[in-house]
C-alpha cells in the first residue's frame, strides 16, 4: 500500500500548473506497484475542494484510490509526535493533519507520496517518502 498525501491529490484534481504533471506521473507509476490509499484525514482535507461528497467519492474512484482507517496505534503515535513538536517550539494548539498522516504511514510500514517532506521527515523518520 502507498498512502497518498492531500497535496498530491489537490495537484491532480486542481490541475496545478507547477505540480500536476509530477503528481499525475507519480500516481500512474506508483499505482503499478502499490495499492493507492488515503485515510479519513486526507479525505476531510480533500473535501474542502468539493461541494458534494459524491463528487469527491467519484474522483477517488476514477483515480482508483481507496480509503482505509488508521489503527489506534497510529492515532496514539500522532499525539506523541505532536507533543515533540510542541516541546520543540511548535505553535499550533491542536494535532495537525500531517501528524495523523505520518503516523498512519509509520504504523502501516508503508511509503507516503507527498510534496511536503519537512514535517514528515522530522517526526516520522522511518517513513519512506516519495517526493520531488
Amino acid at each position: 500500500m502507498l498512502l497518498v498525501d492531500t497535496n498530491v491529490l489537490i495537484d491532480v484534481l486542481g490541475n496545478d500548473p507547477e505540480w500536476a504533471d509530477w503528481s499525475i506521473g507519480q500516481l500512474r507509476a506508483q499505482s503499478k506497484i502499490h495499492q493507492l490509499v488515503i485515510n479519513p484525514i486526507i479525505y476531510a482535507e480533500l473535501s474542502l475542494t468539493f461541494s458534494k461528497a459524491e463528487d469527491l467519492d467519484q474522483a477517488l474512484e476514477v483515480l482508483e484510490i481507496s480509503m482505509i482507517e488508521p489503527p489506534r496505534s497510529a492515532l496514539f503515535l500522532a499525539g506523541k509526535a505532536f507533543v515533540r513538536y510542541r516541546r520543540h517550539g511548535g505553535s499550533r494548539q491542536n494535532v495537525l493533519a500531517d501528524f495523523f498522516i505520518g503516523a498512519h504511514a509509520a504504523v502501516m510500514g508503508c511509503s507516503l507520496l507527498t510534496r511536503d517532506i519537512r514535517r514528515y521527515s522530522t517526526y516520522f523518520p522511518t517513513v519512506r517518502l516519495i517526493s520531488p
